[in-house]
């Protein structure tokens, strides 16, 4: 495989692209910099290959059921992070110094397996990178219920050929089977509601519950629970009930599912599809999908704004307008994204059997 050279552009001019894309900038000055984030990124492909496939190995040898995959980080999503990173006018963030921009993940069956691998193969283990960073957010979970392990490494090399690529950042997650399912279930709400829970920017009530999950899980694996959640576990479980009843998780995501089955062999059969418009009867437990092409964007945005304003207020309706893109994107992003919700809804339904 013939992987991306470097096109020789200094640190001061990659991010200077970054500042671009994240302003009001001209059309040609835009495209410029779309051609350097592009290169950018696209030259972590290699080093995130090496490191990739010494997570697989590694983790193999632990655990058959493991499962490692890599990923260069979306343009979208690269300029979000960029348009986050400012502090009043001044950027904060600059692009040749985003740790994440390549990632390598693997998860475990459980989270004994998940720190053994930590432990043995990124303590111990001989690597000839630079260690950048590293968060045990297992250990110490985020505010928000996120439970990891991350680690950022600067490549090195001696070889020829090679030593171009020195100096560039990637990141590696290790977490277990429960962890990836959380983090599964966030993706999916996010997809179909437009939060951002992911990013801290969610709707309150969804982002209390998914802490509340956390913490469950936390204390299905007798690891620490998420700071400011219940420790008793009645408490805690209780809670989630509330939560789940308030937001009817089961049935809507249960609902999202099945849509995305439907887009998925839609497409297949006609691929000029480009929008599907969701409605989903929470308690009748009937979703109605409307298909549109892409000359038909208008009216699926007009036929959006009607269904949204016909169930304005209903807590039992959810309206939701999808690009057959994105759903594309969701399923590349989490490739088994049908058993992990499954999942996720078994797990939820075991916690809600128990008080």
């Amino acid at each position: 495989m013939a992987w991306t050279k470097p096109e020789g552009h200094s640190k001061r001019k990659i991010d200077f692209a970054g500042t671009i894309l994240t302003g009001v900038k001209s059309s040609e000055e835009k495209e410029e910099a779309i051609k350097i984030l592009n290169n950018w990124r696209a030259v972590h492909s290699y080093p995130m290959h090496i490191f990739k496939m010494r997570l697989k190995r590694v983790s193999e040898k632990l655990d058959k059921e493991s499962l490692s995959v890599q990923r260069l980080k979306r343009v979208p999503s690269i300029i979000k992070k960029l348009q986050r990173g400012y502090h009043g006018n001044r950027p904060t963030m600059k692009l040749s110094q985003m740790q994440d921009i390549a990632g390598c993940r693997v998860v475990m069956s459980n989270v004994s397996l998940a720190k053994q691998l930590y432990k043995d193969s990124y303590i111990k283990g001989d690597l000839k990178h630079t260690k950048v960073k590293e968060k045990d957010y297992i250990a110490n979970p985020k505010e928000d219920g996120y439970r990891s392990i991350h680690l950022i490494y600067r490549y090195n090399s001696d070889k020829e050929g090679k030593k171009e690529y020195n100096g560039l950042l990637v990141e590696v997650q290790i977490r277990s089977k429960l962890q990836h399912l959380w983090a599964t279930a966030i993706e999916t709400v996010d997809f179909f509601t437009r939060q951002a829970i992911k990013s801290n920017e969610g709707e309150k009530d969804w982002m209390d519950f998914f802490r509340l999950m956390s913490s469950a899980f936390a204390i299905l694996e007798n690891c620490p629970c998420v700071p400011n959640t219940p420790t008793d576990e009645k408490e805690l479980f209780s809670q989630i009930k509330t939560k789940e009843r308030e937001l009817n998780v089961i049935k809507i995501m249960t609902g999202w599912t099945r849509a995305i089955r439907v887009f998925e062999q839609e497409v297949k059969k006609k691929s000029e599809l480009q929008f599907f418009l969701l409605e989903l009867d929470i308690l009748g437990e009937k979703l109605t999908i409307s298909e549109y092409t892409k000359d038909q964007e208008k009216k699926a945005i007009a036929d959006y704004a009607k269904a949204e304003k016909r169930n304005e207020g209903k807590k039992e309706f959810d309206v939701v307008l999808v690009g057959a893109d994105t759903s594309n994107d969701l399923k590349k992003a989490y490739p088994n994204y049908f058993v992990d919700t499954g999942e996720f809804l078994i797990n939820l339904k075991k916690i809600l059997d128990k008080y």
